[in-house]
């Protein structure tokens, strides 16, 4: 067995004379436990939280989705439906109109997003599941908006005899004054509500969504003219690969973009957060780690004399600096993996039991990364691989012969 690791086992299982010592020891072990599995846990919560935050917007987000490179809508043909409809890799594929409107009814108004949705929109996307009351209707003049919108407005469900009203721009240029004084500088449209869905504040504020055709004919648009087509993939295929096979078909009028790419912002947002966690508890574990260099030198003085006659017995300095080096380094990775074995005791319990709740009804969302144990154990024995090294230079042949 190599000797250095021997005697530092040794080290390790055995009690110092002194009391001190042992108490010493013990509080920074304990420290390293609890920073370790306080690291864990923060790290596995934030994962939780960025999937649970990511879950609202893949509601309405498609596997790809193709907006115009130029401008805010593009055309697309019959042939070239033809040939996505083709395309491997590719399942499904929806086309939306999408433009801001204000909306009134009963004096009360918002301005929202109009969606004009195709019937396979539904089945591209996730937001058939965010129904929360009512239906999706099946009449031309039906529309299902956020909750927030619904109660801004105070819309009925299903009120026939007095719909809202939906208000967009007219396009063109030129001054209203040149169309004549009696036109009116805006398209029209009444809106039955059949539905509301329910997602998150910012998106129950943000989507009306009506049958397509109707929302070409309130912005002026013909049947080709569209804002984005959302395409649901089956995996069989490269996500570049389908990429690519988009872009040959709809040439440099679209931009793809993927669900990561769709919410760029939000995912810089969640990954920064994250980063900036990790980096507070990595320094709070580097400020606890100091315990440990304490520590070893303090074994050291203890063991003085032992180290003496090791060093008589013709034990290296090099050697004696190893001995507790290798004390030090076992030290803190054994405080690491316990620590994160009770980290993932507390993450393990949560996912089975729920014990903290945000809302009677909704559980603190946690997520168990393998990443993340790999990541606390590795900083854990990079930061105890430096405090010992440290700690284990102090010693030297006049200490020893002293």
């Amino acid at each position: 067995m190599n000797f250095p690791l021997y005697i530092a086992k040794r080290y390790l299982r055995s009690k110092s004379s002194q009391n001190a010592v042992n108490i010493i020891n013990f509080i920074t072990f304990l420290v390293i436990v609890i920073g370790s599995a306080a690291l864990f846990v923060v790290l596995s919560a934030f994962a939780g939280l960025k999937t649970f935050s990511l879950s609202f917007s893949n509601t309405f987000d498609p596997d790809l989705k193709a907006t115009a490179s130029i401008g805010k809508h593009f055309s697309l043909t019959p042939d070239q439906e033809n040939d996505l409809a083709k395309l491997p890799g590719v399942v499904n594929y929806s086309k939306e109109l999408e433009e801001k409107v204000y909306l009134t009814y009963k004096e009360k108004s918002f301005f929202p997003f109009i969606k004009g949705i195709d019937a396979n929109y539904r089945a591209v996307t996730g937001v058939d599941s965010t129904l929360y009351f009512g239906t999706w209707g099946n009449m031309e003049y039906s529309a299902v908006m956020g909750i927030g919108i619904y109660n801004q407005l105070g819309v009925p469900i299903d009120n026939y005899r007095n719909p809202m009203t939906v208000l967009a721009p007219k396009p063109g240029k030129g001054s209203f004054s040149q169309q004549g004084f009696n036109s009116k500088p805006y398209n029209q449209l009444s809106l039955v509500v059949s539905g509301v869905y329910a997602v998150e504040e910012h998106l129950d504020k943000k989507y009306v969504f009506a049958q397509l055709p109707l929302v070409q004919k309130l912005l002026e648009k013909d049947s080709t003219e569209i804002s984005g087509i959302n395409f649901k993939l089956d995996g069989s295929v490269p996500v570049d690969d389908v990429k690519n096979s988009i872009k040959s078909v709809m040439g440099d009028t679209v931009l793809i973009l993927t669900r990561q790419e769709q919410n760029g912002t939000l995912h810089r947002m969640l990954n920064t957060e994250n980063l900036a966690t990790y980096l507070i508890f990595t320094l709070v574990l580097i400020i606890a780690l100091f315990n440990v260099v304490g520590a070893i030198i303090m074994m050291i003085l203890d063991k003085q004399q032992n180290s003496k006659t090791l060093f008589s017995l013709g034990t290296t300095i090099k050697e004696l600096r190893k001995i507790y080096f290798v004390q030090g380094l076992l030290v803190t990775s054994l405080g690491g993996f316990i620590g994160v074995l009770i980290g993932s005791l507390l993450i393990a319990s949560q996912l089975a039991f729920s014990w903290l709740k945000i809302t009677p009804s909704l559980a603190y969302p946690v997520e168990y990364n393998i990443m993340n144990v790999i990541l606390v154990l590795a900083t854990i024995v990079v930061l105890g691989f430096v405090s010992s090294k440290i700690a284990s230079s102090r010693i030297t042949k006049k200490l020893i012969t002293a």
